[in-house]
């Protein structure tokens, strides 16, 4: 297949509280050796050379702030009360976009190339990419009262990391036959019919959702810091 131009708009739907993390402010805005986790992912997706645009999609009292945080050219937009309002209105200010990316902000340290990876199989004909692991864990299945009624075979299961990768008009006919609240755009994308494309996932792109989650940011970033130190002392 040949490589399909047009330009890739990013959006980071930001406007949830994320309460399961237990800040007292919305989970985007919580800090990271220095930056938010918005911030950073914002960063990300600016430093892989492969975005051409960024749209952030945060609560209306946090627009004004972020614009004169962000680096110049990225969009600020007011988000929803859900995840589904705030991936329209980022795609409203997506006009122009060929290819959608829909990444967490609370995936803070995803690595360059995990993007570029996603970026480069829309451009070579996929209409949707999702990046995903494999599963380590036995999963199991339970009914409404806990009671265990089956265990899928893990072999065939994977978790799903962001970006998430989308032909722009394929991601606005899902959401327009969308009628209720979703945190996976593709699955939105499969129940109107269309195939998705998984490519390898990284361990980096975790999604910062517990203290525990962050305590490993933050041991990262520290561990990152400290090799940099020592190679600027070698």
């Amino acid at each position: 297949m040949t490589e399909l131009n047009g330009p890739v708009v990013a959006l980071v739907p930001a406007a949830g509280r994320g309460v399961r993390l237990g800040e007292d402010i919305p989970k985007a805005f919580v800090d990271l050796d220095g930056e938010t986790m918005l911030e950073r992912a914002v960063d990300g997706l600016l430093e892989s050379e492969v975005v051409d645009r960024v749209v952030v999609v945060v609560p209306a009292d946090m627009v004004h702030a972020l614009e004169e945080r962000l680096p110049d050219g990225v969009e600020v937009v007011v988000g929803g009360r859900e995840r589904t309002d705030s991936v329209r209105a980022g795609l409203d200010s997506a006009a122009d976009a060929r290819y959608v990316l829909v990444h967490d902000a609370a995936r803070s340290l995803t690595p360059l190339v995990l993007i570029r990876r996603v970026v480069a199989e829309l451009r070579n004909g996929s209409d949707a990419v999702v990046p995903v692991l494999p599963v380590a864990d036995t999963i199991k299945s339970v009914d409404e009262g806990g009671i265990v009624t089956g265990t899928p075979d893990r072999a065939g299961l994977r978790a799903v990391q962001t970006p998430q990768g989308f032909a722009a008009d394929i991601l606005r006919q899902a959401y327009a036959a969308a009628d209720e609240s979703a945190t996976d755009d593709a699955g939105l994308v499969e129940r109107i019919g269309h195939q998705v494309r998984t490519v390898t996932g990284e361990p980096h792109a975790f999604k910062i959702t517990t203290q525990l989650d962050l305590l490993l940011a933050r041991a990262l970033l520290d561990a990152r810091r400290k090799e940099g130190k020592q190679c600027e002392s070698v």
